[in-house]
């Protein structure tokens, strides 16, 4: 089956998160404990966020925790039940995140840096059991940031992780309402996922972007389908 996964990363408020539900978003990601980038909002203001969401649209906690009880605290606190880990995460971590709390979805990042696709073929390989999902990303190595860094990686590298993966994988990095649908047909993703290629000059998600990408990315998805 065809995943048509759209997450939107980097909410700020409960208008944004209305806008991005009333246009259809299913994964409203908000980034937060992060070692490099600016969060969006505080984790305060992220719980009355959160609460306005609901089925079928999702709210994500992206974080680089990688200690299951924090995981799960954290989760807890925010009232998600999904969950991107951004960060490096022992094996062991993640089977205990698993054991203690099935309920939470597991979506881990494959943060594309130059050419480290053998390192992120063994991260595949090794953590698979105890992921939902993948997501691809890019590193700036100016900033040392692993994602919202607006920069595109090589495709390819996510189009052999895609075929390597035998979980979904979204594609992220560099993705705006000009280049979704060339990701997707350049790598047969099962979703994507846009931070700041969808947002104004005043930092806000800007709704004829956010609708233009929705639509850029559907072509996408309904070419791939034809072509299977």
């Amino acid at each position: 089956m065809m995943h048509k996964i759209i997450q939107v990363a980097g909410i700020i408020d409960k208008e944004e998160a209305k806008m991005l539900m009333d246009l259809g978003v299913e994964y409203l990601g908000f980034p937060l404990r992060l070692p490099v980038n600016k969060e969006d909002l505080t984790e305060e203001e992220a719980v009355e966020v959160i609460k306005e969401i609901h089925s079928p649209h999702k709210a994500v906690l992206i974080t680089y925790l990688d200690d299951a009880d924090d995981i799960i605290a954290f989760c807890d606190k925010l009232n998600v039940k999904v969950v991107q880990l951004h960060g490096k995460i022992e094996v062991d971590q993640l089977k205990k995140l698993k054991s203690l709390r099935p309920d939470i979805e597991v979506i881990k990042s494959l943060v594309v840096s130059g050419d480290n696709l053998s390192e992120l073929e063994r991260t595949v390989s090794t953590l698979s059991q105890w992921i939902d999902m993948y997501i691809t990303d890019t590193f700036d190595p100016a900033t040392g940031a692993e994602g919202a860094t607006g920069k595109t990686h090589d495709w390819n590298i996510s189009r052999r992780l895609i075929e390597l993966s035998p979980k979904p994988v979204i594609i992220a990095g560099g993705l705006n309402p000009s280049n979704v649908k060339a990701a997707i047909l350049a790598t047969k993703p099962a979703g994507v996922d846009v931070h700041t290629g969808i947002e104004g000059k005043n930092g806000r998600k800007d709704w004829d972007l956010t609708k233009s990408f929705l639509r850029e990315a559907a072509y996408g998805f309904n070419l791939n389908e034809e072509m299977q």
